[in-house]
């Protein structure tokens, strides 16, 4: 046998090994580091699918209790496909990136009227429903259905990347396509509920993102990064996230004790949820160039009206964009409605009733520390 093979065949059967390594190393530190999560062991597709949906871009000790909620207020998907949009979006509030909760209804009334309420149970036509991408369908399919998909998270990510010691950027259509093939690579086929749980946890618990537990990690011995010293440099992004910023001024529109809301029906942040009527600015205003506002003068008509109060600037970190905002407390000398359908008087002993984004919330909330709404 020439050199250059058998070093190429040793250099295979080396790979080969430290993949068993790892998965067998994985599985045994998961049967001692079973972490205790209400859908964990849940067989129903329906939970599994909600608690995915749920965990989207949520950190577990936040999502825990939305869960909860949700499995208590709609305990079969009949029951979620069934609920007005306005209520669940209410329960859902505070979560943030609402769209998934507007892409879970819509899909709880796709599966009750396409498929008579039976969750499908082909990793193809789970990816094919709404608001379901490759990691969430490998969830549901392997949890769910015991199918052999493996999930790739940001858990997966930082594990495989550390370990390994792949420094193909996690957000690139290489690196995705990589972690992919490894992921599968790695999975233990017989067992994929077990073993994407695993890392999952493993990521979450062991091989955190910062101040990871490398003393005591079981992996350490084959571990590229730890072995390296370059825990903290993987996984590797190749793109930062660029946040613009933008300037909303709410007005707090009232008349006794009636305050004007607007359902947000456009494509933009917070679809379907209420709000104050909003001006968006390049910038902070003052009060005159709000005032001289064309769409301030339209909303006021010509009423009669009174600023009250500004509040100070709030801010709200979205994934690509910063909102600041200011809230003008206006008081209204006569009727608040206009005629547009998307504009609500309401009570504002009710407000708290309605689907608002975090950041009216954070102002209702800072208002009440010191006084009632005006």
């Amino acid at each position: 046998m020439y050199p250059s093979i058998q070093f190429f065949i040793l250099g295979l059967m080396e790979i080969a090994a430290r993949k068993l390594f790892f998965t067998k190393t994985l599985l045994g530190w998961y049967g001692q580091n079973n972490r205790p999560l209400p859908w964990k062991g849940e067989k129903n597709p329906y939970y599994i699918w909600l608690s995915e949906i749920i965990l989207q871009q949520t950190r577990v000790a936040q999502g825990w209790s939305y869960f909860e909620k949700f499995r208590s207020n709609y305990p079969t998907i009949f029951d979620l496909a069934k609920a007005p949009e306005d209520e669940v979006m209410k329960l859902w509030q505070g979560l943030g990136y609402y769209s998934r909760a507007r892409n879970l209804h819509y899909t709880a009334q796709y599966i009750v009227n396409h498929y008579e309420g039976q969750f499908p149970d082909t990793y193809d036509t789970i990816l094919s429903l709404k608001g379901i991408g490759p990691y969430t369908a490998a969830a549901i399919a392997s949890f769910g259905f015991n199918l052999p998909y493996a999930v790739v998270d940001g858990n997966v990510y930082r594990v495989l990347s550390r370990f390994f010691g792949i420094r193909s950027p996690i957000d690139s259509t290489t690196g995705k396509k990589e972690f992919s093939r490894l992921a599968e690579e790695l999975l233990e086929k017989n067992n994929p509920g077990k073993y994407n749980q695993a890392i999952m946890d493993f990521g979450a618990v062991q091989c955190t993102p910062a101040n990871p537990n490398c003393d005591n990690c079981p992996m350490k011995i084959q571990c590229t990064a730890f072995q390296e010293g370059q825990v903290t440099g993987l996984p590797v992004k190749s793109k930062k996230i660029k946040r613009k910023s933008r300037y909303f001024n709410f007005l707090v529109c009232r008349r006794s004790g009636t305050l004007l809301l607007h359902k947000r029906t456009k494509q933009d942040i917070w679809k379907n949820l209420y709000a104050f009527p909003v001006i968006e600015s390049a910038n902070l205003i003052d009060q005159d160039h709000l005032v001289l506002n064309e769409e301030f003068q339209k909303l006021i008509n010509n009423r009669s009206f009174q600023i009250k109060n500004i509040s100070k600037p709030f801010q709200q970190l979205l994934t690509h964009q910063k909102i600041i905002a200011v809230f003008w407390e206006i008081e209204l000398n006569s009727d608040l409605m206009l005629n547009e359908p998307a504009f609500y008087e309401v009570n504002q002993k009710n407000i708290n009733n309605f689907a608002l984004p975090k950041i009216i919330d954070w102002y209702l909330k800072d208002k009440s520390l010191y006084l009632k709404l005006f």
